[in-house]
């Protein structure tokens, strides 16, 4: 095998891991920080929100945004954690609010929503 198919081979193997994560996301640059709004198309809201638990290995990183670039350092939740969802995105964000009961603090972001379990509505039926 030459330099150039080993290349080509790695482009390709790298552009197909892309696709699944959210190849727009991973494309943006750090100053793009901007969540879309919940309710918005982007973001459709859930009315009312949900019970999501946390599923998978290891740390759910915490977003500012919907974007790989936007990570908020030392905030994350971890496996069987219960955070309150507000909407989803089309490219598998979702935006939610964890309260953690030890500390009294709260924090609102973005995660990846396969990471999610989801569970019942958080208020009344509409």
């Amino acid at each position: 095998m030459t330099l150039g198919q080993i290349v080509l081979a790695c482009l390709a193997c790298a552009a197909a891991l892309a696709g699944p994560l959210g190849a727009s996301a991973l494309a943006k640059t750090p100053e793009r920080c901007e969540a879309p709004k919940p309710g918005s198309s982007k973001a459709p809201i859930f009315s009312p929100p949900v019970s999501d638990a946390v599923t998978g290995v290891g740390r759910l990183q915490f977003y500012s945004a919907p974007n790989f670039h936007c990570a908020m350092d030392g905030v994350f939740v971890i496996p069987r954690d219960d955070l309150i969802e507000y909407a989803r995105t089309d490219d598998g964000w979702s935006s939610v609010m964890y309260f953690n009961a030890k500390t009294g603090d709260d924090f609102e972001g973005w995660v990846r929503s396969a990471r999610l379990k989801m569970g019942g509505t958080m208020g009344p039926t509409q």
